[in-house]
């Protein structure tokens, strides 16, 4: 009878851990990383444009900042991602419509992890699961390979006021 309270006690004990380590980190999205808090909600019926500290930047119909991947080829998502990489970096999913500063006309879709990913002016469009609120620019310059984008489609390289920029490796999975 010892041996089997010793046996269940064990068996729980490694249930437990077990099932903490699925808990990870995120919030209602499975986003979130190192940060903290939960990321900020997505909206991607919508792309328009909305003035920060790096000039007038692309956003979601909620705020949220999106960026491109400068090893993405023209329309096509050609990121080799693993699912760290998914949840630092989710795809802007769907076609949304053209908001203020927008030109419609650079709107378009791409093939993602099995759903069309928005894209502008040929760059596949992502979220940096880190930024919390609408107007965070965290994922700005991560390993020089992620940026935020201008109205036309262009890569906004500059660093963000406060951040190290373009130096930025902070554990951003670059891929």
């Amino acid at each position: 009878m010892k041996n089997f309270r010793i046996g269940v006690a064990g068996f729980a004990l490694v249930a437990a851990f077990g099932l903490a380590g699925c808990g990870g980190g995120g919030g209602s999205d499975g986003g979130g990383s190192s940060g903290g808090g939960t990321p900020a909600a997505k909206d991607a019926s919508t792309l328009s444009t909305s003035d920060s500290p790096l000039g007038k930047i692309l956003v979601d119909g909620k705020g949220r900042t999106l960026y491109l991947f400068t090893s993405d080829g023209k329309n096509s998502n050609s990121m080799k991602c693993d699912a760290k990489c998914v949840k630092e970096w989710p795809h802007m999913e769907g076609k949304p419509k053209a908001g203020a500063g927008i030109q419609s006309n650079l709107i378009a879709t791409t093939k993602g992890n099995g759903t069309a990913q928005a894209t502008y002016a040929g760059h596949p469009l992502y979220y940096y699961a880190d930024d919390h609120k609408a107007g965070d620019t965290k994922g700005q310059g991560i390993d020089q390979i992620w940026y935020v984008l201008d109205s036309h489609g262009n890569a906004i390289k500059k660093a963000p006021p406060g951040g190290s920029g373009e130096d930025n490796d902070s554990g951003g999975n670059g891929y």
